[in-house]
């Protein structure tokens, strides 16, 4: 399956997650920043909030489309030990990496979300967006981060992935939705038509506008 867009492919993705529509408990978390537009669509179409959890790749030197681990907010880093060991990657070109991604990563926190706090999770069933999977790094650390929170549950919701991806998340939370999973997969950016790169203000104003709708629908049902 080819997707126009992110928003589109967020308005496919919400079809296949209709269970959740107009569930108290649920909050839905985009990764950004590809995932946040996608995010942004489940949400409206559920009638759910919308927040997010930044994450980071870790990327191989010289080849940082290829993830040697990942870091999250909380404090999470996982290591993929199988790509350390095939690249031959030390600690230390772990350690300089991992500065780099937290610098960045705690930059994208008070841009994306200011004083806010990050919200509760206990109890609540999470619903983790990006706008697709490929060696999934990412969304491992996502999961990582949101279970120690203690969430009720865990979903796991993507447009496209790489099937092998998928099949590994899978035992990992409580539901994993992918629209399409074709192989062979190569990336993420094949599945799309229109797929430019997200920049700050988007994710900026698609949080604002999430909030602003969740305000007028409160006062409204009030």
């Amino acid at each position: 399956m080819l997707f126009k867009d992110r928003r589109f492919a967020g308005q496919v993705l919400a079809r296949e997650l209709g269970a959740y529509a107009n569930c108290p408990d649920v909050l839905v978390l985009g990764l950004p920043r590809g995932g946040v537009p996608v995010a942004f669509e489940v949400a409206q179409a559920l009638n759910a909030p919308l927040d997010v959890l930044v994450v980071r790749k870790l990327g191989v030197p010289d080849q940082e489309e290829l993830a040697m681990g990942a870091i999250a907010s909380g404090g999470v880093r996982i290591i993929n030990e199988y790509i350390i060991s095939l690249v031959k990657i030390s600690d230390e070109v772990i350690a300089r990496v991992a500065v780099q991604e937290e610098r960045e990563l705690e930059r994208r926190e008070r841009l994306y979300r200011g004083n806010r706090p990050f919200p509760d999770l206990q109890g609540r069933t999470v619903i983790l967006v990006d706008d697709g999977l490929a060696t999934g790094a990412t969304m491992w650390a996502a999961v990582v981060a949101v279970r120690k929170q203690q969430p009720a549950e865990i979903v796991i919701a993507v447009p496209v992935a790489a099937p092998e991806t998928c099949q590994e998340l899978e035992a990992e939370v409580d539901e994993i939705v992918c629209v399409s999973t074709p192989s062979p997969f190569h990336s993420v950016g094949l599945w799309y038509t229109d797929f430019p790169q997200t920049t700050d203000e988007e994710v900026r104003d698609l949080l604002a506008k999430a909030t602003k709708n969740g305000e007028e629908y409160l006062s409204a049902s009030r």
